[in-house]
């Protein structure tokens, strides 16, 4: 479980709540009339804008972003040193042996089509392609959420347009102005609380584990073709540590030196 995600959604509403009982009512800002609108108008707008299967899924991508998976790309980079000893003592022929314990598939796939004598700029383009199909499926998730993101304080303004009719068919009675225009402005509250406290912190949640992920297989694909090459493993290692910030190549440093 992502506690940052848990916390950061839990604790803005939990201050927003304290915020509305010291000055009122919480009661004041619940009206199941305006979240049908701005709930209702959202998903119905957001099934209009993508097809029926990306919305249904829409629950698992919210699981991603809930997820702790942690970046680990010092291990990826440390198991392609692994790889690349292996085949400098072995041969490629041995890292087959190798893959078979490997969870990852990105990797393992690639293994296969450098164990199996493919052309390596053959393994690029199709290493890359795949990276490419991921990017894209990836972005779908991220699209949805910041659809959603947009739609959720439209159909506030629409929900807050209704009760401002509304309001004006009762001028003649100036003692329901006032509650009427407060419940014209809750849907505004809702559709906007709703964006910029789910919606669109969700989709750049998962814009910053997309990017991590495909970090990850991008230093997959430059060791194993590094690799193919017969490059030394400690070359590969200082280009693949290119590929991190300073701060994450410290650890990977400090294991080598504990390995040494």
């Amino acid at each position: 479980m992502d506690l940052g995600t848990l916390i950061g959604i839990a604790s803005g509403f939990i201050l927003i709540a304290i915020g509305i009982i010291s000055n009122g009512s919480i009661l004041t800002f619940l009206d199941p009339a305006s979240m049908m609108i701005v709930m209702g108008g959202t998903i119905a707008a957001t099934l209009v804008a993508y097809p029926l299967p990306s919305v249904l899924e829409s629950g698992k991508i919210v699981k991603k972003a809930f997820e702790n998976k942690k970046s680990n790309s010092n291990s990826v980079i440390q198991n392609i040193i692994e790889l690349a000893n292996k085949a400098r003592k072995e041969g490629l022929l041995a890292l087959e042996e190798m893959s078979n314990d490997m969870d990852d598939e990105f990797l393992k796939k690639g293994i296969i089509l450098i164990v199996d004598g493919t052309d390596p700029e053959l393994v690029r383009n199709l290493l890359e392609t795949e990276l490419s199909f991921v990017e894209e499926r990836h972005k779908v998730g991220q699209g949805l959420f910041e659809t959603m993101g947009s739609f959720a304080p439209a159909f506030g303004m629409v929900g807050t347009l209704i009760g401002l009719i509304n309001m004006l068919r009762k001028l003649d009675d100036p003692s329901t102005i006032g509650p009427a225009m407060a419940v014209a402005l809750i849907t505004t509250f809702y559709g906007s609380l709703l964006a910029n406290l789910v919606f669109l912190p969700i989709a750049n949640k998962l814009k910053v584990k997309s990017r991590n992920e495909l970090l990850e297989k991008e230093i997959i694909l430059e060791g194993l073709l590094s690799i193919q090459a017969g490059e030394n493993p400690r070359i590969i290692e200082e280009k693949l540590k290119a590929f991190l910030s300073p701060a994450m190549r410290k650890p990977l440093n400090e294991g080598v030196e504990e390995n040494a």
